[in-house]
């Protein structure tokens, strides 16, 4: 009897929509354009798309519309007996010349502006019964071996373990306390704005990302 070799893996992708401050969200262009462009380049093997979704930058009131999202990657995609199931979340650091491999999100809410559903929380706890604000979750990816295969790409990339404590934190915290309970993996990825990598270079770095998370499962 030889080995079974490794499982299939679904990527579900997320990005989000414009915030204060920022008109016109990369992500929400990049995840819209993903599955098409992948489609023709062409994707790793044994890795299919599970869902692209483009998210709405709120917290607390688009909780209910975010856990559907994150089940639907499940329900969309049969067992994680079948295939390992993984979340890719994109978000847009309006600040950054590069992109950042985000190894941990924390349990706290404190948003240096209102989301787009009017909330703004100070010092909160995400997730209540997982107690301080000071609780942090870390991706079970290797973001080292994921950071090196991008690089060897020729891409300016970075690992941070400060993913914010706005929305981008927030979808993260929720999305890696879910993929511990459900036996799946997740991982958040912070992009510059077009004006500073272009459209073009961006979408062929999520392609090149999906090669190393493949290689990574």
């Amino acid at each position: 009897m030889g080995s079974e070799g490794p499982k299939p893996v679904t990527i579900n992708v997320t990005g989000f929509k414009k915030f204060q401050g920022v008109p016109k969200n990369p992500t929400e262009t990049i995840v819209n354009n993903l599955k098409s462009f992948v489609e023709k380049k062409g994707l790793p093997p044994g890795v299919t798309f599970g869902t692209c979704t483009v998210l709405e930058v709120a917290g607390d009131g688009a909780l209910p519309m975010l856990f559907k999202v994150l089940e639907s990657g499940f329900s969309s995609n049969g067992s994680t007996c079948d295939a390992q199931v993984v979340w890719l979340h994109l978000g847009v650091n309006s600040g950054a010349h590069k992109f950042a491999i985000e190894r941990r999100a924390v349990n706290e809410a404190t948003f240096f502006c209102p989301d787009e559903l009017g909330w703004q929380p100070q010092q909160l706890p995400i997730v209540p019964e997982d107690g301080q604000t000071s609780r942090t979750r870390q991706t079970s990816f290797s973001t080292e071996a994921i950071l090196k295969f991008l690089k060897k790409k020729g891409y300016d990339v970075t690992r941070s373990n400060d993913a914010g404590l706005f929305i981008c934190n927030y979808v993260y915290y929720h999305s890696l306390r879910l993929a511990e309970r459900r036996g799946s993996r997740s991982l958040f990825v912070h992009v510059p704005p077009f004006s500073r990598i272009d459209e073009e270079t961006q979408m062929n770095f999520v392609a090149s990302l999906l090669e190393a998370i493949a290689s990574s499962c």
